[in-house]
């Protein structure tokens, strides 16, 4: 695993890249559905224009795969746009970068050992 490739609609995608007012603040709580095959340990979400992923915000131990969890925020932010990050128990990493918080509220991470790639899909 490693650096992953943005699996969405195209439209979705771009919408979401380009709806960054401020109209939705607070609203980046999301449930998170791990569809990876692999157990996630760690999960970590910041704003796109930060450079620190601060602290894991998976709240529990781990995510088995077909698990999911809601990442909720208790900070009011002004931010849409979010970067994050999953540890998954054997050391490995993704990342995904740039996706609305103000616009998507679920994410489903996917891994396809066939093709060695890791994708994301949003509602």
């Amino acid at each position: 695993m490693g650096k992953i490739a943005l699996a969405a609609p195209a439209s979705l995608f771009m919408a979401g890249l380009f709806m960054t007012g401020t109209a939705f603040a607070g609203q980046q709580d999301f449930k998170l559905i791990n569809d990876t095959g692999y157990t996630i340990k760690e999960i970590y979400v910041s704003p796109a224009k930060s450079d620190d992923w601060e602290e894991d915000v998976l709240g529990r131990d781990v995510l088995g795969d077909g698990e999911q969890t809601k990442i909720t925020f208790s900070r009011d932010t002004d931010s849409c746009l979010w970067d994050m990050k999953a540890v998954y128990e054997d050391g490995d990493t993704a990342e995904w970068t740039g996706f609305n918080l103000c616009e998507v509220s679920v994410i489903a991470v996917h891994y396809d050992a066939k093709t060695n790639t890791t994708s994301a899909t949003y509602e």
